[in-house]
């Protein structure tokens, strides 16, 4: 995959931040996507053009259509074509058991961990698939250890959704394997990040970290890792895989 602007949504902290930044010191310009946290956004903006590279943030709600058909008209009038898509932004809401869900939840968990993710995926496409003129891409998928475990009695919608975009993965990848586009997929687990205060349990990965083989959560930038791998050339013959990083577990 040649340089040119990745999409990294999500990108105002956490994984995305990570990503972003690592992203960035590979010579790509980096168009990052933020929903509320616009400071945090300007931070990893700001910390990349200091690294010497190149990036832009768009204010997006990927429940939203028309904000990522907005999204990407901004990105084409960027100087540099597309040539990658982290669909990384997600959500989750307070830890619950099935029997407490209700229709509303399970919309707005679906919107933006699986509607949202599929819809840029579509607009990156048509943007980098040999079929439309392109010149070919890479799309790595944010999924969840949770899509293998089922999360019961904490979020098993949440782990639904991602199990959906590993189906998603496998399927997209087939599809345009031959059109110049890889997709892959990573599966995180147990990674510090400000998720797991919106599900209302801010200490999980400590009280989690020893059960796991490694004994330890994992970094961001640990993930951001294994994702830059998956974007890069050294990967060239890797499409439909999943890489989980979740200590063993």
């Amino acid at each position: 995959m040649g340089r040119g602007t990745i999409i990294v949504t999500g990108g105002s902290r956490g994984i995305g931040a990570a990503t972003a930044r690592r992203l960035a010191r590979e010579g790509h310009a980096i168009h990052l996507t933020y929903r509320t946290d616009a400071e945090g956004a300007d931070d990893v903006v700001g910390a990349i053009v200091a690294e010497g590279g190149r990036a832009r943030a768009t204010r997006a709600d990927l429940s939203s259509p028309a904000d990522i058909d907005a999204l990407f008209v901004a990105v084409d009038t960027g100087h540099e074509p597309l040539v990658g898509l982290v669909n990384n932004a997600g959500m989750l809401e307070t830890q619950c058991r099935v029997g407490d869900l209700d229709a509303d939840r399970l919309h707005r968990v679906m919107a933006v961990n699986v509607v949202g993710p599929m819809l840029c995926a579509a607009a990156a496409v048509r943007r980098m698939s040999r079929r439309y003129g392109g010149a070919g891409g890479a799309i790595v998928n944010v999924s969840s250890v949770a899509a293998r475990l089922g999360a019961p009695g904490e979020y098993v919608d949440y782990a639904a959704s991602k199990g959906a975009i590993d189906t998603f993965t496998r399927g997209l990848a087939a599809e345009v394997a031959g059109e110049g586009i890889r997709v892959n997929a990573v599966r995180p687990g147990y990674i510090r990040t400000d998720i797991h205060a919106l599900g209302g349990d801010p200490d999980r990965v400590d009280r989690l970290a020893p059960t796991l083989p490694m004994g330890r959560g994992g970094d961001p930038h640990e993930v951001a890792e294994a994702i830059a791998w998956l974007m890069s050339a050294a990967a060239s013959y890797t499409t439909g895989s999943f890489l989980d990083l979740a200590g063993g577990r």
